[in-house]
């Protein structure tokens, strides 16, 4: 059956191009270079977590922009949890947590985004123990009803921190949360990063992965700490031809993101020599490439 499947839909997070952009200039690039969505971004920045306050003027006019250019924001990453962590031992930031989320679903109902990447950390910035994790569990839970209540997928990110660096651990956290609208948004570079078999895991949760990102990264190893962005896809360790045979043999056909950041003026050439490497891993695969050949 899989063959019939036309080529994976790929978006580009939005951090892989310059901030500098205008959101039309946004969605006119990503169409030129090729993308089929684009991934906004709400982190923890003062700027990026004003637009949980948008009014409707200004989310359904960017709406429109989406439409007139043909490019959805499909996703959200939403980082902003990072600073607002639902484990914190702080009651306030707990509750900065809930609302964040609330106003990320509403935001992501209007705008028509279909899945919201959750960070996968029960804290960050704080000291981490049994505690912080049950609250987070917690915190998963009431954000998954948040997001039934609305059709909204939760996907919640593999991560750069041994928190929740596999869909193992996935795993045995969706068995506590259990509710359809749950799922794992496993980040490729994250879990090789930290020396798991990338195949293997996709392979467990098959069933459960609503989309993937595309990232390269260095291993951790013994005396280094491994590194976890910068860098352009190839550059790294991870094994895209390996990722893309087991996205085959699985019949695995979610959406793809690219994941990278735009550092400096060569960010445009950064995502298409990118590109140019997924083309090669997935025809290697025996399948459709993901961009046009330029």
């Amino acid at each position: 059956m899989y063959q019939h499947v036309e080529r994976h839909r790929v978006g580009l997070y939005e951090k892989a191009l310059p901030n500098t952009l205008s959101w039309e200039e946004k969605l006119a690039k990503t169409r030129a270079l090729g993308f089929d969505f684009l991934e906004i971004s709400i982190d923890e920045s003062e700027e990026r977590r004003q637009r949980l306050d948008w009014d409707d003027e200004t989310i359904y006019a960017l709406r429109h922009q989406c439409e007139l250019y043909g490019i959805p924001l499909q996703s959200m990453c939403l980082s902003a949890h990072r600073k607002y962590p639902f484990g914190s031992a702080d009651a306030q930031i707990r509750q900065q947590a809930v609302m964040h989320m609330e106003k990320a679903i509403t935001l992501a109902y209007k705008l028509g985004v279909r899945t919201i990447q959750l960070a996968g950390y029960d804290v960050y910035y704080e000291p981490a123990n049994e505690a912080t994790h049950q609250r987070f569990i917690e915190g998963m839970k009431q954000a998954a009803k948040l997001a039934e209540k609305a059709g909204v997928m939760l996907a919640v990110e593999i991560m750069d921190t041994d928190y929740l660096n596999s869909l193992s651990k996935f795993e045995v956290l969706n068995r506590e949360v259990n509710s359809p609208y749950f799922t794992a948004y496993p980040d490729i570079g994250n879990i090789s990063g930290w020396n798991y078999d990338v195949c293997t895991e996709l392979a467990l949760s098959k069933p459960h992965i609503t989309q993937i990102h595309l990232k390269d990264t260095y291993r951790v190893k013994e005396g280094y700490e491994g590194q976890f962005r910068d860098l352009v896809i190839g550059e790294g360790d991870v094994d895209f031809d390996a990722i893309f045979k087991t996205l085959k043999a699985t019949e695995c056909v979610v959406p793809l993101v690219i994941e990278m950041w735009a550092q400096d003026e060569a960010w445009e050439d950064d995502i298409r020599t990118a590109q140019l490497r997924l083309n090669v891993a997935s025809e290697a695969a025996g399948m459709p490439p993901l961009f046009p050949v330029w």
